[in-house]
This record gives C-alpha cells, structure tokens and sequence, in this order.
C-alpha cells in the first residue's frame, strides 16, 4: 500500500507556517516532529484508524492518534451520535446543561474518594485550574512538579534559571520567555522515581502543591507514589495527579488506582472524550470547594458536547473494557518490535505501558534513524513514529500489516547503518527533537 507524494497538503503546509505562528496549535503536530518536507500534515477524513489527507492518500495510524484524544478511534458512531443529538437540540444556552450532573456523578462513582468536580475544554487549562484550586486551598505558592503538564505560565516557570541565559536548560525545547520572572522558584521540578529529589525540595521549599503524573514510560519503583503521597501528609500539602494521558487506558478511571495510592485531585482529559474537548480536575470535596474562593470561570466550559461525548466514551468504555483491548494491542506491537529487532540485528529500548508503546534506537543519530523510519512507513501507507498511542479500533489485521511494513524498513535501517548511508537515504531534513520530559 503505497502512497503518492502529498502535493496539496504539502502546499497548505508551507502556506500556514507563513500566517500561523509554528503552522500548527499544537507543537506535537507540526510537521517537522515526524517528517519535515514529507508529513502529511492535513485531513480531510478521519475514521476508525484510517487518515485520508487532502491529496486522498490513504493511511493507517499507527502513531499518535489525536495526539492520544481518540482513544475508541475516530469518529467512533457511537460517540459522534450522542454528539449529534446534542447539537441539534442546542449546544449552547443561557442555561446549564444536564450532562454535566450526569458525568459528575459518573465520575464520582467511580472515585469514591473524591466529592466535587469541574470541568474545563482542554488539559493544560484544567491542569491550570487543579493548580489554582490547589493553591486557594492551602494558601501557598511554592510546587513540587514531576512530568509534563502543559504550557501555562505556572509550569513554565519552572523553566526560569537565577540567570537569564540558562532560561529553558532544564526542560529544553520548552522556552519561557514571556513567562514573569517573578514566578522564579515557584515551581520546583523533580524526575520519576527520584523520590530523594522531592524530599530535598521540601527541606528548602515551603510547598504547597505537589504535581505529578502516575505514569508516563516508568513503572513507580520502591513505592514511589506512596512515598509522595506520605511527603505531601508530612507537609500538609495537596497532591495532584496528571492523568490526561494514562488517565482511561490501563482501567476505567486513573492509572494511580493500580498503585493502591489516593490523591487530593485528579485531572483527566485525553482518553475521556474521544476527540471531543473536554478536561476534568476531580477531587476531594474539602480541596475542591476552595474554587468558590477564588475566581475560575469561561463561557465555553458549559457547553454540551464535551460532557456529552465524555459520558458517551466512559460508557462505552465500560461495556466493552477497552482498556483490556489496549493493553493486548500494544503487547502485540511490543513483542513485534523486539522480535524485529532481534531478527534485523538493531539496538532498540521499548518503554510501556502497552496502550502507550514506544520504542527507541539506542545509537548516536537515533533522531536521523527515527527520520528514516517514519519516512519509509510513510511510503507505505503508515503514519508511524516511535510511539503508538493504541485505540479500541485497532485491531490485530491492523498491526499485522503494520509489522510487516515495519519488518521492511527495519531491514532498509539495518542495511544503511552498516553502510552508514542514513543520512543519504533521508529525502528531506532530521526531524526536530521533542522536548525533555522529566518522565
């Protein structure tokens, strides 16, 4: 399954970097993190794991799907019908709208820890306003973080150095200029697993809020998250856990529950609307109530159809235990990988959990073999990086004929870095890196 060069989209491409600043909303999806010259970078149809682009080349997805938002696949019928019903009754009104009662209590029941909830549209925002929650609570500045948590300016200012020109070391590829230098010191980030990191920021910090996500690539080792969780008791300080991208793929419900380790709130936003937006912060209802002590407000977080396709994906996720059907997806396309490279001789580190599989070239230009490997899949009607945010529309012929493709360009890798012909191979510039994740 070949694809011809996208002509159109290509062009649209070149023509949006001109009027929007970076091309795209969303720095994840610009085409210069997967394939620069070469990246299909527009849709016009998305449905189950196919992508058609605006030149009707048609591909499977074995990447990123959405960004991991599309967690049944796209445009799911079942999802997109309980939309429609809501936006032909009115999406929008002066009044409230009932579904967000109706999540709420979904949500609670499934918490049982936690009493009160808010919504947002998106993650960075609703991880926002956990942290301004958090810090109306406890009536403190002072955050611990560990993970990536979006782009506002409480996180970024953890990126500010004492000197201007070490701005941006910590996280690179995350630059916080624009960001008040007065926030310096107000967000302390600490690695996963590092516990002794945390226990020192609270020695010379006076911490209010501790931030971490469950899990990203690592497992908690030597009782990480309950050590965290007796941290922030010792302290007196509210615990937040990032779940926009675990949150719904290992259970229904947080990854944190597998650990046997409560928090004071909870954020969701990927994996629980299906491609709708939709953020929620979740918490205990002590915790919560300080919202009305502050002021968190905006007009586009009381429409329908985030609430609606929320309880939509939450049920169907339930009924059919998707997160059951990740995890043996992504075990399949994880034990293809290694079994690949074993028989092509090539130095790969595969990192899980399953649902968010993602293996790495361990050699010095693995950013130019990563190129590489995009750019073949590509030309076999594959979009394809190195991870696989795996959907309950994956299915085993999907990955079949993705490890097929993959056994191919494993071999086409294998022969250029004997050959040290990577780079002459590559029909357009290295993809750029990704930032540095403390996770």
């Amino acid at each position: 399954m070949e694809s011809k060069k996208p002509v159109k989209t290509l062009e649209l491409w070149k023509q949006a970097k001109k009027i929007i600043p970076g091309g795209s909303q969303l720095l994840s999806k610009r085409a210069e993190m997967f394939l620069p010259d070469q990246w299909p970078a527009y849709y016009k149809r998305a449905k189950g794991v196919e992508v058609t682009d605006l030149d009707d080349n048609i591909y499977i997805d074995m990447s990123i799907m959405g960004v991991g938002a599309c967690i049944l696949g796209y445009a799911d019928d079942d999802v997109n019908r309980a939309v429609k019903a809501v936006i032909d009754n009115g999406s929008m009104s002066t009044l409230n709208a009932p579904e967000e009662v109706e999540l709420a209590k979904l949500l609670l029941n499934l918490h049982p820890w936690a009493g009160m909830v808010r919504y947002t549209r998106s993650g960075g925002e609703a991880l926002s306003v956990a942290v301004r929650i958090a810090r109306a609570f406890r009536q403190k500045e002072k955050i611990a973080f560990c993970g990536y948590h979006g782009w506002h300016d409480w996180y970024l200012a953890g990126n500010l150095a004492s000197e201007r020109h070490l701005d941006g070391h910590l996280l690179p590829g995350l630059e916080p200029r624009g960001v008040p230098r007065g926030l310096l010191d107000t967000a302390i980030p600490f690695k996963y697993n590092e516990i002794e990191e945390l226990e020192q920021i609270v020695k010379q910090h006076d911490i209010g809020v501790i931030i971490v996500e469950s899990i990203r690539h690592e497992e908690p080792k030597n009782n990480f998250l309950q050590k965290i969780r007796i941290i922030a008791n010792k302290i007196n300080a509210v615990l937040i856990f990032d779940e926009v991208s675990s949150g719904f793929r290992l259970c229904v419900g947080g990854a944190y529950t597998k650990y046997g380790v409560l928090p004071d709130i909870v954020v969701y936003a990927k994996g629980i609307s299906n491609g709708f937006p939709m953020g929620v912060v979740l918490g205990k209802t002590s915790v919560m109530d300080a919202a009305q002590t502050t002021f968190i407000s905006s007009t586009y977080w009381t429409e329908s159809i985030g609430p609606t396709a929320a309880l939509a994906t939450i049920k169907k996720m339930q009924k059919l235990d998707v997160p059951k059907h990740l995890d043996y997806m992504g075990k399949q396309i994880w034990q293809g990988w290694k079994k690949l490279a074993g028989k092509h001789g090539l130095k790969i580190r595969i990192l899980g959990p399953a649902p968010l599989v993602t293996f790495l070239f361990e050699y010095d230009n693995a950013q130019e073999i990563r190129t590489l490997f995009t750019q073949e899949m590509l030309k076999r009607g594959f979009l394809a990086s190195a991870s696989v945010y795996v959907s309950y529309a994956h299915k085993d012929e999907h990955v079949n004929q993705y490890l097929d493709a993959v056994d191919e360009v494993f071999g086409v890798i294998k022969k250029a870095f004997n050959t040290n012909s990577v780079n002459s191979l590559l029909e357009g510039p290295v993809a750029h890196k990704e930032f540095k994740r403390l996770t």
